[in-house]
């Protein structure tokens, strides 16, 4: 600014950040220090992109080191990419252990972007069934080979420690040649570069970076501030409070590892879960959590209880009907199952009962549901075909193909055997009719004229009530007679109006009609106060027309499909 002027406009957006700056050949993704001198980045379509920050032959070269140290260094850092001249293993090495030329080729393609050296030994380098028909490995050294191939073939960790530094490098230019400690500072990262790699920029000097530029920008700054994997809940709570004090407009934190899965990496898991340590009172606040899944099969039978739960499921298969009924444990867990068919043979039903008797047996002496499902889905047999009556399945090679698939989706959360997703039954993405009727139908038989039964003035709608109650509509107070229908319903005996004594379909009054109609449809004191204790607002959103929109900061958000307004 001393120099060339300074401008009085303020600029509102600092580019490129994100992906988008790595694509656009920048070292960086925005106004921050890089991730780490060699990272790697997670792509969409599965697998990793070898990222080396291109700025360290340019920075060493203004330091003053000549173009053999700069190579020594680099090298020390990025690796040299190749097994050639490698210790302890390299071509003649891999000779020895029954490598041929096709296959060291193969693995020389794939070192440059490799992650570690152990990468490109794997059977889509180098062919299905190489360890076994070429290197000739069997037993605990073919198992191995699927996890560390190096070690499968002999080699010790050390060799492949050593190797590795040497083709794909440390990943830091600590401790490498020539290098003077007085220059570290320069190369310093967000995060702690590669396993041997020990400095990283403070996260307190992010923010102070952020501050500095804060002023001549009118937004917020894209950047985020990167965090170790050991900060604590009050380091992270200080960065904001900094934050606050530099006036940011905006803070982003990411605690490195801290997600299952992360874009960006300077290390593998295996590395992080070496080197991480944790101290005594940490260590012990820790809980590892593991999920066991254990099957028992029992030498004696675990009956149900005598009163249990369950469900009964109806529907129809090639013009069959089925009907399958389950029992439960008191924990849910299925243990009993019965079958029945409408329409059959004795003999077929006979065999579907005893079926039965023989599935629930085996779920009651600890056979896993799992084990039926996979031997019994997707057997062929007749009756099969569409499906009616199940709101999951559609389509089934047999009635046993049903049945397990009914069981597996409910007591297995199976939604891979799923014909219709959930997605398609939510409410508001089928617009389908209203079901089947409760009767089949009902006739009016007569009609009569029967007292009105006074009530009181406030159980009344008011005029111009949402019920179409005017002030020309007649009510219990101005109306002596009203007409009534007497409806006959099917399969109910009526003989003029009643039934076994007890008055079938005679008509109610107005005013009673309209306090219960108004009870229906009108929403209870206790429906708005739910809505608002859930936050809506009362608009409909525009995606999928629920009341079920929320605040989200400056818009809305809805609850039920989660679309925004735009903002969010």
């Amino acid at each position: 600014g001393e120099k060339h002027g300074y401008r009085n406009a303020q600029t509102t957006v600092i580019a490129p950040t994100g992906t988008i700056g790595l694509v656009m050949d920048c070292d960086t993704t925005g106004i921050e220090p890089d991730f780490a001198l060699v990272k790697f980045k997670k792509l969409a379509g599965g697998g990793y992109f070898k990222i080396i920050n291109q700025s360290l032959p340019p920075a060493l070269r203004h330091l003053g080191y000549s173009d053999s140290q700069i190579d020594e260094i680099t090298k020390y850092c990025v690796g040299h990419g190749t097994l050639v001249g490698a210790p302890g293993i390299n071509h003649d090495t891999l000779r020895a252990k029954g490598f041929d030329d096709d296959a060291i080729a193969k693995v020389e393609e794939n070192l440059a972007s490799a992650f570690e050296l152990q990468f490109p030994f794997n059977e889509f380098v180098l062919g299905e069934g190489f360890a076994e028909k070429t290197l000739g490995l069997t037993g605990d050294a073919l198992a191995l080979w699927a996890m560390k191939p190096l070690q499968a073939l002999g080699f010790t960790d050390e060799e492949v420690q050593a190797a590795n530094d040497y083709v794909c490098g440390t990943m830091t230019i600590e401790g490498a040649p020539h290098l003077l400690e007085q220059h570290l500072p320069v190369f310093d990262c967000a995060n702690r570069c590669g396993r041997l790699g020990k400095r990283f920029i403070r996260f307190e000097a992010h923010v102070l970076m952020m501050a500095a530029a804060q002023p001549f920008i009118s937004g917020a700054i894209s950047k985020t501030i990167n965090m170790p994997n050991e900060a604590s809940v009050d380091e992270v709570s200080s960065v904001y409070r900094l934050g606050w004090e530099r006036m940011l407009k905006a803070v982003a934190i990411y605690r490195d590892g801290s997600k299952l899965s992360q874009p960006l990496s300077a290390l593998n898991t295996e590395d992080v879960a070496e080197d991480i340590t944790l101290d005594a009172p940490t260590a012990e606040k820790v809980e590892r959590i593991t999920e066991r899944v254990v099957h028992r099969y029992l030498a004696k039978r675990r009956r149900l209880p005598h009163r249990r739960k369950g469900y009964t499921q109806k529907a129809i298969i090639g013009g069959h009907k089925v009907y399958l009924r389950t029992g439960e444990y008191e924990d849910g867990s299925v243990g009993e199952i019965f079958l029945d068919m409408h329409k059959e043979g004795a003999a077929f039903r006979s065999l579907m009962n005893c079926f039965a008797i023989s599935v629930s047996l085996g779920l009651q002496h600890g056979v896993p549901l799992e084990e039926f499902v996979e031997a019994f889905v997707f057997t062929r047999f007749e009756p099969n075909g569409l499906v009616m009556g199940n709101q999951d399945i559609k389509m089934a090679t047999s009635v046993i193909d049903y049945i397990f698939r009914e069981l597996a989706i409910s007591y297995l959360e199976r939604n891979d055997l799923r014909q219709v997703s959930e997605e398609d039954l939510r409410v508001d993405t089928l617009r389908g009719g209203e079901g089947e009727p409760a009767y089949e139908g009902e006739e009016v038989v007569s009609e009569r004229v029967v007292e009105a039964v006074d009530e009181d003035d406030d159980d009344l709608d008011p005029p111009n009530s949402p019920l179409g109650l005017t002030s020309d509509t007649p009510t219990a107070a101005d109306t002596n007679q009203v007409v009534g229908r007497v409806v006959e319903i099917p399969g109910v005996s009526s003989t003029n109006g009643k039934s076994n004594g007890t008055s079938n379909g005679s008509a109610i009054s107005g005013a009673t009609m309209a306090a219960t109609l108004r009870k229906a449809v009108s929403p209870s004191a206790e429906e708005f106060r739910q809505a608002r204790l859930k936050g809506y607002e009362g608009d409909a959103c525009g995606d999928c027309g629920q009341f079920t929109l929320v605040r989200n900061g400056t818009c809305l958000r809805c609850d039920s499909c989660g679309a925004t307004s735009g903002c969010s």
